[in-house]
């Protein structure tokens, strides 16, 4: 059976952090691949400024260089929030044969007795959790922790300083750069 990892996100911009989370939990857990899940309406967000197909053109950007990196835009099909309940349902309907890691950051594992149907999810897949500063990744679930080299950065510090005109280099990948540059995205300049 294979393994595979799911990272899902709004990747707004994907960033190196996301990269690196990726890859440690593809090897600390054997996985053969990891799909990153850009997002259509995350419960738990505020909807996203940057279109879709800006947000998948850069995870694909992101991610180009990495055999066992995959994207996946099973989210982006559908219409209304993402729960990812659905997206699991969704992907075990698809895809026989394969077995669901559902990765996620210390703040969503504290998150995790607010999330829809995390009873029945938690059944489903097996939960991932990576450090976050400033999080625990101790709760009523049970999450296999993966440790990860700490590389604090978020899409909303990146969006920032592109709009400040400040650099980027080494938190995005070089094309995902040029890419949010020539668009003009998050106000760059």
């Amino acid at each position: 059976m294979k393994k595979i990892g799911l990272l899902g996100g709004t990747f707004d911009p994907p960033h190196n952090g996301h990269l690196l989370i990726a890859e440690e939990v593809y090897r600390a857990l054997d996985l053969d691949e990891v799909w990153f899940i850009p997002s259509h309406i995350p419960p738990h967000k505020e909807t996203s400024t940057t279109e879709a197909e800006d947000r998948v053109a850069m995870t694909e950007m992101a991610v180009q260089n990495n055999d066992h990196f995959v994207v996946n835009t099973i989210e982006l099909e559908r219409s209304g929030p993402s729960y990812t309940i659905d997206t699991v349902k969704a992907l075990l309907e698809t895809y026989e044969g394969k077995e669901f890691y559902f990765i996620m950051g210390g703040d969503m594992v504290e998150y995790l007795p607010n999330w829809h149907q995390i009873e029945a999810l938690s059944t489903l897949v097996t939960l991932v959790g990576v450090q976050r500063f400033g999080y625990d990744l101790q709760g009523p679930y049970p999450v296999i922790q993966v440790e990860i080299p700490m590389f604090d950065v978020s899409s909303t510090l990146i969006r920032e300083r592109f709009k400040k005109g400040e650099s980027t280099k080494y938190l995005v990948p070089q094309e995902v750069e040029a890419y949010i540059k020539e668009r003009g995205l998050y106000g760059s300049k």
